[in-house]
């Protein structure tokens, strides 16, 4: 039995399709959407569910003032290991495509919700672009470097962020083309920061003064999932919070509670006067907290980028980044898990002054992306 694909004939020649499903892929496709919207570009978008939370999520679309997407899978967050998760967004995903029949379909960063999304594409024969294209970390532990080496040879449009992604993507020998960019990561935060400040009320809630705090997330899974790695994150927290003198706000991801609570290590913190504890807030409210701060720790991509961004300096809690280049211009100070690794980190970068050129792009990526992705579709 021959599987169904489909033939370009049956493709809508201009519709495009945007794949978002995590809290980092909403805030980067948010400049795409305002673009398309005031092009009145025909697109539409599908949630595959993959984080939700109503602080997470669904916030995000209200505060920011974009339309919610036309499609939300079901029963994917609930969904235990990867592959389960990667197939049931592959499915819905495809169920879509089917019923649309875009030309091109989009994909940003490197979440099993981008893999799913490019592979439904591919597989059904529908052109492909991926945003942020050509960032490796050289960590096979990690889930995103899986997924993002495979997106980037199976697309066909390439959006890299610098010179440096551009060249990796080159060395490779991707089928695809490839485009310098800048990330899309810059334009919505350079968009978002005015109404964050206008709108966020957290500094003031939470008694937090200016430059005199840290802020603090980890989530990832090779952190998270091992206690020995937790453990090692929370011993250097409470060894800063009560040696550096500065507040610690930790934005905790429910995920992360939860090993805290597990592992034993959640009354610890919660005993410890300079550390704030809270579930991660809203965009805008984190945006706020992270722009205030005087210097961030975390083992998040994105915030390192938006560290960079604010002229923040950054003590990431892992052992390698995809952004090499924050490490090079002494924005970005690698750390891993060790406390006493994480501790002189943190005195290093203290000392490091903050004002550098963003080596993410301007503010015009996805301008620049439309302008692309329009033409393409004209060819």
């Amino acid at each position: 039995m021959s599987l169904k694909i489909l033939r370009q004939d049956e493709l809508n020649n201009q519709r495009i399709c945007l794949v978002i499903g995590t809290r980092p892929g909403i805030i980067m496709f948010t400049p795409i959407i305002r673009e398309c919207l005031r092009r009145n570009v025909d697109f539409f978008v599908i949630h595959t569910g993959q984080h939700y939370s109503y602080n997470m999520d669904r916030i995000l679309f209200e505060t920011l003032e974009i339309p919610r997407p036309a499609y939300h899978l079901d029963g994917v967050a609930e969904k235990k290991y990867h592959g389960a998760q990667t197939a049931a967004m592959l499915e819905g995903i495809e169920r879509v495509l089917l019923e649309e029949r875009p030309a091109l379909v989009i994909v940003g960063g490197d979440a099993n919700t981008n893999l799913a999304g490019a592979l439904a594409a591919r597989k059904l024969h529908i052109n492909l672009g991926h945003i942020e294209a050509g960032e490796r970390s050289y960590d096979w532990r990690m889930p995103e470097e899986h997924n993002r080496r495979m997106i980037d040879h199976i697309s066909n449009l390439l959006f890299a962020t610098n010179e440096k992604s551009a060249r990796c993507l080159k060395n490779e020998k991707v089928m695809g083309e490839v485009f310098i960019t800048g990330n899309t990561i810059v334009d919505a935060a350079l968009q978002n920061i005015d109404i964050a400040r206008k709108k966020s009320r957290i500094i003031a809630e939470n008694n937090l003064e200016p430059k005199r705090y840290f802020v603090l997330t980890v989530h990832r899974e090779e952190n998270v999932d091992l206690i020995e790695n937790l453990s090692g994150i929370i011993e250097g927290i409470i060894r800063l919070s009560e040696d550096s003198g500065y507040t610690i706000f930790f934005a905790a991801h429910p995920r992360t509670l939860n090993r805290l609570k597990q592992f034993g290590l959640l009354e610890r913190i919660k005993s410890q006067s300079g550390i704030i504890l809270r579930e991660a807030p809203g965009y805008l409210d984190f945006l706020q907290l992270l722009a205030s701060s005087r210097l961030a720790l975390s083992d998040s991509g994105g915030v390192q980028q938006e560290a960079c961004i604010f002229n923040v300096p950054c003590v990431t809690l892992r052992e390698n980044t995809e952004w090499v280049e924050t490490i090079k211009m002494e924005a970005n100070f690698l750390a891993g898990s060790e406390p006493g690794k994480i501790v002189s980190g943190v005195n290093k970068m203290l000392k490091r002054e903050t004002q550098w050129e963003i080596p993410f792009g301007d503010g015009g990526a996805a301008k620049r992306i439309l302008d692309i992705c329009e033409e393409f579709l004209k060819r």
